[in-house]
């Protein structure tokens, strides 16, 4: 594995308007393609790609636009459904997105005649994340500024509110355990809430702040990695209510974190977007510095492909790929 190896994008794809967020479908979708979701200015766009790393014949990546959503205002946030299948007949394509008017929006789709969104109210301020429940797909949660977590079921009846003492950052959702709900705050503290007694059952603790991103690794689920300042952190909640590591990353400020889903030891964060480029680093707990950094034309959203260790970057009118070493 070389070290600090700072190197250009492995494959773009080029997009019609700036990038704000993009997502990978993490669920299995019974295709050999991954689902890949990006969100402009006032469109959602679904497509699927295939990379060398993991099919001989495809030379470099191959991407191709499945559908394009017309949203009609800038997209915050997106999250896909467990539902989502395309071996289905006909197929089904589900997820949501937050959006800047405070807004949640649930796409249903076949790709062919039946395209349905549902509108859910019910946030007072700025949505920052979102997820579903993983197992069935039949719940959202949410978290915004308005210092509230909710759960919504697919009618947008509200489940379940949680009262936070700060902006809600980052919402996951336990892979196994389905009544556990992780949101991280942007004071510093992630809470573990019970969805079946709406307890909070554990909380960490950053000491410093603004946390801006958390996440929940979902090959070993003791382990709760974030950002905060200048610096990521990880806690191993077995062990400990304060981080078991940290260490600076951007000094302009860190923005978002995510676990591989492939190797519980590495993970990306990203440097604020800034003025003209945004810093991605991958990082290995095994190794001091990070093992890949790169850059991207203003970038947002971070995500990791559901079964490689490769991962995008949004930017203008460009989606950022970078393969790195398990």
């Amino acid at each position: 594995m070389k070290q600090d190896s700072t190197r250009n994008t492995s494959y773009t794809v080029d997009c019609e308007d700036y990038v704000h967020v993009v997502k990978f479908n993490p669920f299995d979708s019974g295709d050999v393609c991954s689902l890949i979701a990006y969100g402009g200015n006032n469109y959602v766009v679904v497509g699927t790609c295939r990379f060398q790393e993991e099919d001989a014949e495809v030379e470099g990546m191959q991407y191709k636009t499945l559908r394009t959503f017309h949203h009609g205002i800038r997209v915050d946030a997106i999250a896909w459904s467990p539902e989502t299948r395309l071996d289905a007949i006909p197929p089904q394509i589900r997820f949501c997105t937050a959006a800047s008017d405070r807004k949640l929006r649930l796409f249903t789709s076949d790709l062919q005649d039946k395209n349905e969104f549902k509108t859910i109210d019910g946030h007072t301020d700025y949505i920052n994340d979102l997820v579903f429940a993983p197992n069935d797909g039949q719940e959202m949660a949410s978290v915004s500024d308005d210092h509230t977590c909710r759960v919504w079921d697919l009618e947008g009846n509200e489940k379940a509110h949680f009262v936070l003492r700060s902006p809600g950052m980052s919402v996951c959702w336990h892979p196994e355990e389905a009544f556990k709900l992780m949101v991280a705050e942007k004071n510093g503290t992630i809470r573990f809430y019970d969805l079946i007694t709406q307890q909070a059952i554990l909380s960490l603790e950053c000491e410093q702040t603004p946390l801006m991103s958390a996440d929940w690794c979902l090959k070993n689920t003791l382990k709760i990695g974030a950002v905060a300042g200048n610096d990521w952190l990880i806690w191993d909640i077995t062990r400990s209510s304060y981080p078991q590591d940290k260490r600076p990353v951007h000094v302009d400020r860190a923005r978002l974190f995510r676990w591989s889903r492939v190797n519980e030891n590495l993970f990306a964060t990203t440097g604020y977007p800034g003025k003209t480029t945004t810093q991605l680093q991958v990082h290995h707990l095994g190794h001091a510095q990070p093992i890949l950094t790169g850059t991207a034309a203003v970038g947002s959203g971070l995500t990791w492909h559901r079964t490689l260790p490769l991962c995008a970057v949004g930017g203008d009118h460009k989606i950022f790929f970078w393969v790195t070493e398990m």
